[in-house]
């Protein structure tokens, strides 16, 4: 049996990494260069779909663009699901860690060598596969680092958390210049650059890292299972090449159909985890405390993911690019969020714990993070229903800061909450809702992208950011019934 934390000497006799365990570097390292190549590649990819084949793109409608984009995204956090499967029942979270990390270096090679839309599927796949079973795994090996009550805990994930900002911060820097440069397919192959320096950091310290974690498979899957799992996933994908052969799914509705299928999936998940007798009549109300969040968490990322799409778009074509002289690459826009994040984190995370108790409730900082996120997209209205860049990038870049405080003030706390409200027997599901709702939300952004466009640039920045107001105003009111339902979890 493989050596677990709790079974190796006294932390004291091993080599630390800020006085954490030594497999927070690796994690660390890898994490910075997957989030170089995810977000490096995310950036620039809404601009390879949509330029025309003279400026090197492959000249989509910018609908099918940002539906691609969207039902991408969406199917990346759906992964996790997958990710975390395939390690329980088949690999161990460490090997599936390592061969995740190999797939997306594949992907991003893909994309940069693969011409047409034949490279992008195959890339894309192998990339969003990849992602979500390393997104899920690196985070169970971080907390199989600790034990439970080691005070070093938080302070390791938010090391972690730190080594993801880095990551989405330089990716789009580089890559967005080096496409300016040298075209797209350079800066794909950037990303699969960083991806390579990624596995080779985390292939010298993955013994260690295998030694701390353990190796182990904890729910393997029976012999006797195995042809039947075989044949549930041979059905899958012939039904997904069908519905595409068939024309009920194409590009223009892809966001839209696969945002109905995770609505659908989270739907069936809440249904299974209420009706079961394993949960108990607190467990179970809490779960339903946990649908309007569900529901909050849906909206904000229908918003704030629209950075890698309508936004995308609106930084390339509304806004003026030119500072000083110098001419900024539209895909650096994807870095401000980041920057934001590094600045205002710390700040937050002082906030919350010099006011204690007397923090807001979970419902409250939902209601305050997505009433923030429908408020960045009002403040667009000011600038909207103009011609041509007529949009400073210095107040684009504001606004894009104040995504950051909002997506503070929602994301990490949706994943908190999710694990406190969690029935006993369906911890790892609650925690799979929670990015379900990511997952879904990443998808509508991409579905809803496709009403944009200058002619009603107001209107589509007013009802959106309106919309998202109103469903936080309603959330704000359902506070009371929430937290009675919450039953004394916070």
């Amino acid at each position: 049996m493989a050596t677990t934390h709790q079974e190796t000497e006294p932390e004291e006799h091993h080599r630390t990494f800020f006085g954490h365990p030594w497999g927070l570097a690796n994690l660390f390292g890898l994490e910075i260069w997957e989030r170089f190549s995810f977000y490096g590649m995310q950036a620039i990819l809404t601009y390879y779909l949509y330029f025309s084949v003279r400026e090197g793109g492959l000249g989509l409608p910018q609908a099918s663009a940002t539906s691609l984009v969207g039902a991408y995204g969406g199917l990346v956090y759906l992964a996790t699901v997958l990710g975390a499967w395939v390690a329980d029942r088949l690999l161990g979270s460490e090997r599936t860690l390592f061969y995740s990390g190999v797939l997306i270096m594949i992907g991003h090679i893909c994309l940069a060598l693969v011409p047409g839309l034949g490279g992008v599927a195959l890339g894309l796949a192998c990339v969003g596969l990849g992602s979500g079973a390393l997104k899920a795994n690196t985070t169970a090996l971080l907390g199989a680092l600790y034990r439970p009550n080691d005070p070093r805990r938080d302070a390791g994930f938010s090391i972690f958390y730190m080594g993801i900002n880095i990551g989405a911060l330089v990716g789009p820097l580089l890559t967005g210049a080096l496409q300016n440069w040298k075209g797209f397919h350079y800066g794909f192959g950037l990303a699969a650059v960083g991806m390579a320096i990624g596995l080779v950091q985390y292939t010298l310290g993955r013994r260690n890292l295998a030694a701390a974690a353990g190796r182990e498979v904890p729910n393997p899957l029976p012999r006797s299972h195995a042809g039947r799992t075989i044949i549930v996933a041979v059905i899958g994908l012939a039904v997904i090449v069908g519905a595409f052969l068939s024309g009920l799914v194409k590009l223009s509705n892809l966001a839209t159909v696969v945002t109905g299928v995770i609505v659908l999936a989270a739907i069936v998940l809440f249904a299974a985890i209420v009706r079961s007798s394993k949960t108990t009549e607190v467990e179970r109300g809490r779960v339903f405390a946990f649908i309007p969040l569900f529901v909050a968490s849906f909206a904000f990322f229908a918003l704030f993911q629209q950075i890698f799409t309508v936004i995308a778009i609106y930084a390339e074509e509304r806004v003026d690019l030119t500072i000083g002289g110098f001419s900024i690459p539209p895909a650096w826009a994807q870095s401000v969020d980041p920057i934001g994040i590094l600045i205002f984190a710390p700040i937050m995370a002082a906030l919350w714990t010099k006011l204690g108790s007397r923090q807001p409730s979970t419902p409250t900082k939902f209601a305050l993070g997505l009433a923030g996120m429908g408020l960045c997209f009002l403040l667009f209205l000011p600038m909207a229903g103009g011609h041509g860049k007529t949009s400073p990038a210095l107040a684009v870049g504001g606004i894009l800061l104040l995504f950051s405080v909002a997506e503070l003030l929602l994301s990490p706390i949706g994943l908190s909450v999710s694990t406190k409200l969690a029935p006993g027997a369906f911890r790892t599901q609650m925690v799979a809702l929670n990015f379900l709702s990511v997952s879904a939300g990443t998808a509508a952004a991409g579905a809803l992208a496709g009403l944009y466009s200058p002619a009603v640039e107001a209107r589509y920045f007013g009802i959106t950011g309106g919309v998202a107001v109103v469903i936080a105003g309603l959330l704000a009111l359902l506070r009371p019934w929430i937290r009675r339902m919450m039953a004394g979890v916070d």
